[in-house]
């Protein structure tokens, strides 16, 4: 267990007002980056792009629901996958759907993307609770035409990948097993946000962001930023039905 500073009420106050400074600097840094991203270019999709819905198969114009924007989050589960989903895009997976209905009634629709076969994302989704649109990319080049999956002749040329596939983490080889995949396959898949516009009959690409970036990370780790203890310093993930107690 480690050691905590303690301090009077008085201490405790003045520590805090200097890091409020801190907070507050952050905060406008955020506003700034918030801005700067709704200033970038948007791309027509020219492309068209056909996909696997538990209601059929849409267009990426239809995935939207009536609506002009279009948010996603790519969860690792590949064609690759035996077991199940990344349990890491599974805890975020299972922070979507209380916030759907807010979303929803300010013109975006949330949906999820993966490349397993949709009739896997949906033994998933009912496994997991979850209430939101599960899409299967299966069949097309959509994720890797957006930067959400690599091909096996891209991840070869990546350094990166080939340095950790030589010498993996044991997390990582439990993770392997997590999802029943080799590491090699498993890891061609990019857990990522990725946004659209629809305006005048036109789909636009507008944004994507990807791990390790902080915002493609389950909520509740925000929030155990604000408590008093760090977390572990475990890497694995657990899907909410496997936590050993």
């Amino acid at each position: 267990m480690p050691e905590h500073k303690t301090g009077t009420r008085e201490e405790w106050q003045a520590a805090r007002d200097e890091l409020a400074g801190l907070e507050a600097e952050q905060a406008e840094l955020d506003r700034k980056v918030t801005e700067q991203r709704r200033q970038l270019p948007w791309v027509p999709v020219e492309k068209e792009y056909e996909f696997h819905t538990e209601d059929g198969k849409k267009t990426l114009a239809e995935l939207f629901d009536g609506r002009s924007q279009l948010l996603a989050y790519n969860i690792m589960f590949g064609p690759d996958y035996e077991v199940g989903a990344c349990p890491g895009c599974s805890n975020l997976g299972d922070e979507l759907d209380a916030t759907r209905v807010h979303l929803t009634h300010r013109d975006v629709t949330l949906i999820c993307f993966s490349r397993a076969p949709i009739d896997r994302l949906i033994a998933y989704k009912q496994r997991m609770g979850w209430q939101f649109p599960y899409v299967s990319t299966n069949g097309t080049d959509f994720a890797f035409d957006f930067g959400l999956a690599l091909t096996p002749e891209q991840a070869e040329q990546m350094p990166e990948v080939n340095e950790i596939l030589d010498n993996p983490p044991e997390w990582l080889r439990d993770w392997g097993r997590q999802v029943g995949a080799k590491l090699e396959d498993g890891l061609r898949e990019n857990p990522s946000f990725i946004a659209f516009a629809r305006e005048n009959g036109t789909v636009y690409h507008t944004y994507t962001v990807a791990a390790p970036d902080p915002f493609v990370a389950p909520y509740h780790s925000f929030l155990l930023r604000r408590t008093p203890k760090p977390p572990s310093d475990e890497f694995r993930a657990w899907r909410k039905d496997e936590y050993p107690d």
